[in-house]
Formats: structure tokens, C-alpha cells, sequence
């Protein structure tokens, strides 16, 4: 318990709590609007960001965040057009954004000492900055989700319907990217470019075991997403490794393990009745 005394440590929890409602409220709108895809070329477009940011100077993770945000209006503009197809939107987004982030990342003079947190994350780097955007995204989030609760779960299970009744669809569509991208970026600290999306989507996977209430599956995605921070972030200090790799680890053996249990729930049932 003497590791709570640290400061380092005291931010990480904060920063996963805070983290585990952000990517509870994105993460359900995510999986039940089908765009892990699209996120995930998001995620990665972000690097371009980043890399713009240390080659001039600039703090990164605003750097990341513009660059996202830009990235994910785009995909959404582009996937919207006759011309181009959706999948092949989000590969130039992902390609773009991997490609400057590495040329910019190679042209800066000496090492990139960050380099490694961005890429895998780490409980090291977790700041007050960080631990602010999040505190900030999960203020934003939770008022828009409790203004427009209605017309979002309209849009995630089915968009024409959504037309149909003169609903904002493209407007909801683009600020929910821009909210995707913004989440991304504030939980990059924590689990790293390349599995950000995951924090994104098993936590909800699980949640989806036991629920299909679109509010239920915030609120369970939430719970489990933290808990599978916390021994994540635990696992990390014991062992000396990437809290991101720790923290996926973890959240994909809880869905494993709840899976396995629920089938064999299911099959037990199923034979107990037939013998009855």
C-alpha cells in the first residue's frame, strides 16, 4: 500500500477513473455505431500529431489533439462521399498521420525520450495536465450525452430512422467523431497509440455480456473499464512494464473470463432443463 503515497501513483488512479467514464459514455456509442474501425484509424493518425508537436517545439498531446480532431472530421467527410469508400478514408487518415508522425519523429534533433509512453503508455507520465483533460472531457461528455441522450442513441442504432424523424444526424455524427478523437488522445498516456482503441471497445464488450440497455452498458462499461485499470496499473508497478500492454491484458482476460462463465451458465441451464 506504501505505493499510494507516491504522487505518480495518486494520478494514475485518478487519471484511470477519470478515463473509465470518458471511454464508458465514447466507447458505448463506439461498439453499437460499428466505427472501431474508424477509431482505430483515428488512434493512430494521432502519432501525426504528435511527432508535428516535439519537431516544433509544441506540447504534443495538443499537438495530437488538433491533428485527431481534424483526422476524424475528415474520415467522416470523406466516408460521406460517393467517391470514396469508407475503409479507404480511413487508410489515408491512418497512413497520413503514421507517416508524418514518423518523418517529423526522425527529423528532430537527438532522442525522443517520450517516445516509447506515446506508442505503449505509462503510469510515469500521467500528469496534472492530463489528469485536467480528462477531468474537463468528462464534464463535456456527460452533459452532451445528458442534453442529447435521445437523438445519440437514435444515431448509434440506426441513423436513417434517425433522418427520418429530422434529427441532426450529420451534425451528432460530427461531434461525436470530434469526441472519439478527443478521447483517444486524453487516454494515450495511459495505454498508448497503439492500444487506445481497446480501452475503447472490450470494456464494453464485457458490459454487453450483461446487458443490452444502451445505459446500463455505460454504466457497466465504466465500472469494468476501471477495473481493469486499476489491476492493470498494479500489474505495470509489480512487473516494470507498459501500463497500456498491463491494462488491455487484463480487460481482455476479465471478458474471457465473465464469456466463459456466462456459456457455461447457459449450457448448464439448458441441460438441466431438458432433463427436467
Amino acid at each position: 500500500m506504501e505505493i499510494l503515497n507516491y504522487t505518480f501513483f495518486q494520478n494514475a488512479l485518478i487519471g484511470s477513473l477519470l478515463a473509465s467514464i470518458v471511454c464508458g459514455f465514447i466507447g458505448t456509442y463506439i461498439v453499437t455505431r460499428r466505427l472501431v474501425f474508424i477509431s482505430g484509424g483515428i488512434t493512430h493518425a494521432s502519432f501525426g500529431g504528435i511527432g508535428l508537436g516535439v519537431f516544433f517545439g509544441i506540447n504534443p498531446i495538443l499537438s495530437a489533439l488538433i491533428f485527431a480532431v481534424f483526422s476524424a472530421c475528415g474520415v467522416q467527410w470523406m466516408s460521406h462521399r460517393n467517391d470514396v469508400r469508407e475503409d479507404s478514408a480511413i487508410a489515408v487518415f491512418w497512413t497520413f498521420g503514421m507517416s508524418i508522425g514518423i518523418i517529423c519523429s526522425f527529423l528532430t534533433p537527438g532522442f525522443m525520450p517520450d517516445l516509447p509512453s506515446f506508442l505503449f503508455g505509462s503510469i510515469l507520465t500521467i500528469g496534472t495536465a492530463d489528469i485536467i483533460l480528462l477531468a474537463a472531457l468528462s464534464v463535456v461528455v456527460i452533459l452532451i450525452f445528458t442534453i442529447l441522450f435521445r437523438p445519440i442513441l437514435s444515431v448509434a442504432f440506426d441513423a436513417c430512422f434517425a433522418r427520418s424523424q429530422h434529427l441532426p444526424v450529420t451534425a451528432i455524427e460530427y461531434l461525436m467523431m470530434v469526441l472519439i478523437a478527443m478521447t483517444i488522445v486524453s487516454t494515450l498516456r495511459m495505454v498508448g497509440i497503439v492500444l487506445a482503441i481497446s480501452l475503447l471497445t472490450i470494456p464494453q464488450m464485457t458490459a454487453n455480456l450483461f446487458t443490452f440497455s444502451f445505459k446500463r452498458m455505460i454504466a457497466y462499461s465504466i465500472l469494468f473499464g476501471w477495473i481493469d485499470c486499476l489491476i492493470g496499473l498494479m500489474i505495470s508497478y509489480w512487473m516494470n512494464i507498459p501500463s497500456g500492454a498491463s491494462i488491455i491484458f487484463v480487460s481482455i482476460i476479465v471478458f474471457a473470463l465473465f464469456k466463459t462463465i456466462i456459456m457455461l451458465f447457459n449450457k448448464f441451464a439448458k441441460s438441466e432443463i431438458a432433463t427436467s
